[in-house]
């Protein structure tokens, strides 16, 4: 059995998608979220739940919210796995 090594909340600012076309701003704040947790985890296998990329996809592609609540679990494999925070 894996055990977790570090759980960590997150508030991930999204605010660069604005440097990206409209068009494209939603998958690109998918991507930074997944930069981000691989720079303050140490890891490049990170997981995001379903919940993520719903809240992010919510208002379509061209309104990506400014900043997500996200809490991350590292495994003793070194796998990251992520979803949303609850308030």
């Amino acid at each position: 059995m894996v055990e977790k090594l570090k759980e960590q909340i997150y508030i991930i600012p999204l605010r660069d998608v604005k440097k990206a076309p409209r068009w494209k701003r939603s998958s690109r704040a998918i991507k930074d979220v997944r930069a981000f947790l691989e720079k303050h985890m140490k890891s490049s296998d990170v997981k995001l739940d379903s919940s993520i990329n719903e809240r992010v996809w919510a208002r379509g592609s061209q309104k990506p919210p400014r900043s997500i609540r996200i809490r991350a679990m590292k495994f003793e494999d070194g796998q990251v796995q992520a979803e949303l925070a609850e308030e």
